[in-house]
């Protein structure tokens, strides 16, 4: 039998948490965002299982190609657009959008001679990141609109900053910045990414950008998925494959870093860092054994971590134990970790299996 560790991905919770999305936000068009392979999901998967959605955005040319070439037929946004002109007649035969954030992109349309690419104009309101200033968005409109190169209509996006905590007030100040900049071309825009969505209605235009809301995971600082009644998608799973009985004092795993604080039983389960499980969890990080929590104890190994099983007397080799899904937030798991749930996903090694429940 091969061994256990696995990630499994329940596409129903995928698109229930579209339908949230869509729900937050009825009057606008959706751009489901599946970059960084789905957020670790597997991005043809996710496209597929999100047919609803309208549009998907993606980072690079590389992650657009591989789902045409898987047969998604939706629109793509290239959410970082291209530098180089050779690339456009990759994006014209992909039949591509671009973002433009940069005079340097358009430069690029200017000395092109092909035909037309659709294309969003990216105003930085505060992001600093990627962006015309909004000082600069009509004339940047203007030398697109000159262009036979760019198709009609051009469409208008920002990013924000500090959506995922409400109680900020940069949110509403990018609104208004970008409203200044933006409201007397009559075009469509795309403000609102999952924070956004859930958390800012003003942010909701033409078109929002649900990413991290589509995975189960909440997009704010202060609060989990189920409070937004989010489904988490991945659940990352493995099974006890050792217990073994330790006396007072014993020291566990690498560097003694645990050690016992009573006679006890320690069970190891086959996951670690090679599978993409935080190194840095600290003891006291949760996994589910059997469904009831249990503590880490010693420092995660490549391939292994150990668990204090004084409350699972009844444990046995081959019992399954959740690292996080249902039941475990991975929310919960990256702040224990010191980092966050994107991190965590994303970070799933190629050599953990993935199932998908259809």
């Amino acid at each position: 039998m091969t061994r256990a560790t696995r990630a499994v991905i329940n596409l129903p919770a995928l698109r229930h948490n579209l339908s949230i999305a869509k729900r937050h936000a009825p009057a606008s068009r959706i751009m489901a965002i599946i970059k960084a392979n789905g957020y670790g999901h597997g991005s043809v998967a996710v496209a597929q299982a999100l047919h609803q959605a309208d549009a998907f955005g993606v980072a690079c040319l590389d992650e657009a190609i591989h789902l045409r070439e898987a047969g998604i037929s939706q629109p793509i946004v290239l959410l970082e657009g291209v530098v180089h002109a050779v690339d456009l007649n990759l994006v014209r035969g992909y039949e591509l959008e671009l973002v433009i954030h940069h005079p340097l992109q358009i430069d690029l349309l200017e000395q092109d001679k092909g035909r037309a690419i659709p294309v969003w104009l990216k105003v930085d309101t505060g992001m600093h990141r990627l962006g015309v200033a909004p000082e600069r968005a009509g004339e940047m409109l203007q030398r697109l609109n000159e262009l036979d190169t760019v198709a009609r209509p051009i469409r208008l996006m920002t990013h924000l900053a500090n959506a995922d905590d409400r109680q900020d007030d940069t949110t509403p100040r990018q609104l208004e910045r970008f409203d200044i900049a933006t409201t007397e071309f009559s075009l469509e825009a795309s403000i609102a990414n999952s924070a956004g969505i859930l958390g800012w209605p003003s942010s909701h235009r033409d078109w929002v950008r649900p990413g991290i809301m589509l995975y189960g995971v909440s997009p704010f600082v202060t609060s989990q998925a189920a409070e937004h009644e989010l489904q988490p998608v991945m659940t990352l799973q493995s099974e006890l494959i050792a217990i073994n009985r330790h006396e007072q004092g014993d020291p566990v795993g690498y560097g003694g870093a645990y050690r016992c604080p009573e006679t006890m039983s320690i069970g190891v389960v086959a996951i670690g860092y090679g599978d993409g499980y935080p190194r840095h969890a600290p003891n006291g990080t949760p996994v589910l054994l059997n469904g009831q929590r249990v503590p880490l104890v010693g420092r995660v190994s490549m391939d292994m971590v150990c668990v204090d099983l004084r409350d699972c007397p009844n444990a046995a080799i081959g019992d399954p134990v959740v690292l996080w899904g249902p039941g475990l937030p991975v929310e919960e798991i990256a702040t224990r970790a010191g980092t966050i749930g994107y991190e965590l996903l994303c970070r799933v090694t190629q050599r953990v299996p993935f199932d998908y429940q259809y």
